[in-house]
């Protein structure tokens, strides 16, 4: 792609820029309007609210300003956005050719930018964006969707296609309801079910040599999953077999079905089964555990101690044990359980 004659443009001349409005997880409601918040991931929503006072319009694009600065994202539909992040209302006809190529764009401006030197909404009016031109020298939004439908989409691997044309499998593994009812489940605590141990290592991840190996820190998106690495260069982590569960210090749980590497600077906990563990127990005891992150904060972090004698209620057996079926066959019983 040759960009020399393309041209700068300010984001005033092409947006209208609206600040988000900040909302705490207490003040939240549980709804499906979707709450986007300033993180690197799943399109930027953090939640689902109810809450309805400060709703976005759907075709705009939300840009983080503080957090992950400069993740930005096209919203489809009516969203409340946090206060650190910018939504982007456009003066010319929007569609999401377009937007998947002002988004991208737009989040190669990250280096400029840190916790000491935020985006936010003044330098945002004040910055510009480069952009291929008509004869007129005005953006060639023609051409822009043109190379996203014809060149781009094209080279997807097959799921990334499924996701952009929204094309998701949605049928159970199993058609069988199954409903919940936990007056009659007890409490295990974590220790009972894994071992628990505490990540040793620590690496500075700009330093390795990438690759297919899931590197996992704190945090409560993408798996826990920082990136994707080969060697180290600076530091040491450790690596784990799979099928095991993660937590951090902040009490995010996923399950981790390949070998990966853990560090330390996230308190990443390793949980190895002492039961015999497939993907199914995983997801309903990660979900489980997840549940308890309200007890816990930067300045309440959960330790390894405190991992193993967290306790979840699980369903039992006649004999009260971890009735390990009934989970297998509930998350079976779920919207897309067959793609798990």
């Amino acid at each position: 792609m040759n960009t020399d004659n393309w041209k700068w443009f300010k984001y005033s001349e092409l947006f209208t820029i609206k600040k988000g409005k900040r909302l705490t997880k207490n003040d939240m409601i549980d709804g499906n309007i979707k709450y986007i918040g300033a993180v690197d991931s799943n399109n930027g929503i953090t939640a689902y609210i109810s809450n309805d006072e400060h709703i976005h319009s759907a075709g705009t694009i939300t840009v983080s300003y503080n957090g992950s600065i400069a993740e930005a994202y096209y919203q489809t539909e009516p969203f409340w956005a946090t206060d650190d992040v910018n939504v982007l209302y456009p003066k010319f006809e929007l569609n999401k050719y377009i937007a998947l190529f002002l988004c991208t764009l737009i989040s190669k401006e990250k280096y400029r930018f840190n916790y000491g030197r935020k985006w936010n909404k003044e330098m945002m009016l004040k910055s510009v964006i480069k952009l291929p031109v008509t004869k007129q020298n005005t953006p060639d939004w023609q051409w822009i969707e043109d190379y996203v439908k014809n060149t781009l989409i094209p080279k997807l691997p097959q799921r990334a296609k499924d996701v952009w044309n929204n094309n998701f499998d949605t049928t159970p593994l199993s058609n069988k309801k199954i409903k919940l009812n936990t007056d009659k489940w007890q409490w295990f605590s974590l220790s009972s079910l894994f071992t628990v141990e505490l990540s040793k290592g620590d690496i500075k991840y700009n330093l390795c040599q990438k690759g297919g190996v899931p590197l996992i820190s704190a945090g409560e998106s993408n798996n826990g999953t920082v990136g994707y690495i080969d060697t180290f260069g600076d530091g040491v982590a450790e690596m784990f077999d799979d099928n095991k569960l993660t937590t951090d210090m902040f009490c995010n749980s996923f399950y981790q079905p390949q070998m990966f590497y853990a560090v330390s600077h996230g308190r990443v906990n390793i949980l190895t089964p002492l039961f015999d563990m497939n993907k199914y127990h995983a997801l309903f005891i990660s979900t489980l555990i997840a549940k308890e992150k309200y007890r816990f904060s930067y300045g309440r972090a959960v330790y390894s101690n405190e991992t193993g004698n967290l306790k979840i209620k699980l369903p039992v057996t006649k004999n009260g044990k971890p009735d390990w079926k009934f989970m297998e066959n509930y998350i079976k019983s779920l919207p897309y359980s067959k793609i798990i």
